[in-house]
């Protein structure tokens, strides 16, 4: 699929205010999700429980702790958070950058740590939120093969909110969530 890449970026950066009315509600704003994200801004303590191995019928996890800061980008079309955890006996960073498009009103999240901090980058999840619960899908490769990738967060108690991953290897019929993450304030 062709991207018009001036009018993403335009539309990223707030300077679409053409986006047509069709599809909106009447009264509804083209930028209608731009804030999903508020709650998260600002210094997390994070609970990570990861599963041992994904995509294998492991049933162990691995839990450890760890920080995130958040921050808004592009005047609330953006955000990104800053992530410090240990694991497997190293200390990682990593980076969550998220844009908003008001045209299709969904979220793009890209995430590059430092076990690969050359990339590649790997492709981004998309989805919005619906009654506080953000769905966001992607296509991508795990061990060679064909997966579908789910980001899910919970903003339902937005001073403790939850995320996890989960990947599908038969298309989305069924899904092993592989990590988690659950905030609270620093």
């Amino acid at each position: 699929m062709e991207i018009d890449r001036r009018a993403a970026v335009a539309a990223v950066l707030g300077l679409g205010a053409g986006v047509p009315a069709s599809g909106l509600a009447q009264g509804e704003r083209a930028d209608a999700g731009a804030r999903d994200f508020d709650f998260f801004f600002g210094r997390w303590q994070v609970r990570h429980r990861r599963l041992k191995e994904r995509l294998a019928g492991s049933r162990e996890w691995i839990e450890f702790d760890g920080t995130s800061v958040a921050q808004p980008l592009l005047g609330g079309y953006g955000n990104v958070d800053d992530n410090v955890f240990a694991f497997d006996g190293k200390t990682i960073r990593g980076v969550t950058l998220r844009s908003f498009d008001p045209a299709s009103r969904q979220w793009s999240i890209w995430y590059l740590d430092t076990r690969a901090p050359l990339g590649p980058i790997d492709p981004p999840v998309r989805g919005a939120f619906r009654e506080g619960i953000g769905t966001f899908y992607a296509d991508d490769i795990f061990n060679g093969k064909p997966i579908r990738v789910r980001f899910t967060w919970s903003a339902a108690a937005p001073a403790t909110p939850h995320w996890e991953q989960a990947f599908s290897a038969d298309g989305g019929a069924t899904w092993e969530t592989n990590w988690a993450m659950d905030f609270r304030r620093a």
